[in-house]
């Protein structure tokens, strides 16, 4: 099978490398294409594989380019993963968000919208190109904000693009390690959007287990959750909020926080990655070691201002593996083998969700099948939980129509009613910041 990877000379793409290297079973991946519009990132990323593969026979044979219609191709499945604007992007987000004393992060809040603005676009037009050069492919999306950009490429591709993330799936093996469950024998009742949603049961042969959980103190403040969000508001929701919530449930918190740290998390991943990447123009630098000690340290700050408002401390260790790639691997290996399983992911609704329409795509348990991912039904959210998923869908909705009509009006309406955004006077700064620090929303007009 040809794998291709869209963002290959992204920093985490050895970690999807060095997945496929453990998976040796009959109709695995042979050929892995990266693409990228950076040459000279391909290269240090496929320094960085080729290490990887050194002891390991038979490994998936790699080739790298920046030609986009080449790597799609007779391609079997496609891992989106790009960074429109790159971490400098990311960088200004942040900034001009802060400066209006919102929320900058990548995928919640005005940070999220603008992200989603210039990015649309691109995903559109590589879902187009897939529809016309590998219409038999699968196209999983790695791409930020996840949900919003997957709904952008059904449009053009329906069920054959699917979103992962791999933040549920890490919600569900804390809780059954607390619970002294095994997370491959629970089910995790886990409904929302990407980065917005909630557990709301985990069974165990049948049992539901988190009752359990919520009533008690000591266990419920043990793990991640429980130190971020505080015992009290967990018992409060009755559920586990995705660890996103918290910029919503503890928004003027975070916002402080933001403001007062050194470098907001994009800067700091720009100025770390810039420093890999000249690393590995070095021609006797160690990549893979390289790529270790970075990645070690990316892991381990990873939401540290929202961790270090709540008292949280430091991440658990069991918590630094990251996850993501083996999701996108336990999907692709379903779909091309017919291994049926059930992930978390991010799919059209088709009737799941009574408050949304068919086709907004929303992150839920899925039984995946060599047909793809299908849904299952799920109960009604509570009315708090179901206010916020239609208010932000709503939102994803104007990020959508601003970046097919080119309206500068309806980008500063999805800002104006974004929940984290108070103000039509500040979502017009907001867009007017964006627009003078991002090439790429000069379509805004």
């Amino acid at each position: 099978m040809k794998l291709t990877i869209l963002g290959g000379g992204g920093f985490r793409v050895p970690l999807v490398y060095g997945a496929l290297l453990t998976d040796r079973a009959e109709g695995r991946v042979t050929e892995v294409v990266l693409h990228d519009l950076d040459d000279s990132r391909l290269h240090a990323v496929a320094r960085v594989l080729d290490e990887q593969a050194a002891a390991v026979p038979d490994a998936p044979r790699v080739t790298a380019t920046t030609d986009l219609d080449e790597a799609l191709r007779g391609a079997d499945f496609i891992f989106s993963a790009i960074r429109v604007g790159g971490l400098e992007g990311r960088a200004n987000d942040e900034r001009v968000a802060l400066a209006e004393g919102v929320l900058g992060q990548e995928t919640v809040g005005a940070g999220g919208i603008a992200y989603g603005l210039r990015t649309v676009p691109v995903a559109v037009d590589i879902a187009r190109r897939v529809a016309r050069l590998a219409p038999d492919a699968w196209v999983i999306n790695f791409t930020n904000p996840a949900g919003l950009v997957t709904e952008a490429m059904s449009r053009h591709l329906g069920d054959r693009v699917i979103g992962i993330c791999d933040s549920p799936v890490g919600l569900g093996r804390r809780i059954a390690r607390v619970l002294g469950a095994n997370p491959k024998e629970a089910w995790i009742d886990y409904v929302g959007l990407n980065h917005l949603g909630w557990v709301r049961g985990l069974r165990v042969a049948g049992r539901d287990e988190l009752p359990r959980l919520l009533a008690d103190p000591d266990l419920l403040g043990s793990f991640e959750e429980g130190k971020l969000f505080g015992v009290d508001w967990l018992q409060s929701l009755g559920a586990i909020p995705n660890e996103y919530l918290h910029y919503y449930y503890f928004n003027r918190e975070a916002v402080r926080a933001y403001q007062q740290v050194e470098k907001t998390r994009g800067a700091f991943l720009a100025d770390q990655q810039a420093r890999f990447y000249d690393e590995m123009k070095r021609p006797g630098a160690a990549a893979l070691t390289a790529w270790d000690r970075t990645r070690a340290e990316r892991e381990a700050t990873y939401m540290a201002e929202n961790r270090e408002t709540a008292g949280a401390g430091e991440r658990d260790a069991d918590d630094l593996s990251g996850g993501y790639e083996k999701v996108a691997l336990a999907l692709m290996r379903a779909i091309a083998r017919d291994e049926r399983t059930t992930l978390i992911l991010n799919v059209r609704n088709q009737g799941t969700l009574s408050v949304l329409d068919a086709d907004a795509v929303i992150e839920v348990p899925c039984l995946v099948d060599a047909n793809g991912a299908h849904p299952v039904a799920v109960a009604p959210l509570p009315e708090h939980a179901t206010g916020l998923v239609c208010a932000v869908k709503g939102v994803e909705r104007e990020v959508l129509a601003a970046a097919e009509s080119g309206s500068r009006s309806t980008a500063v309406k999805a800002f104006a009613l974004h929940p984290l955004v108070d103000s039509v006077n500040v979502a017009r700064k907001l867009v007017e910041g964006y627009t003078d620090v991002h090439p790429g929303l000069a379509y805004l007009k």
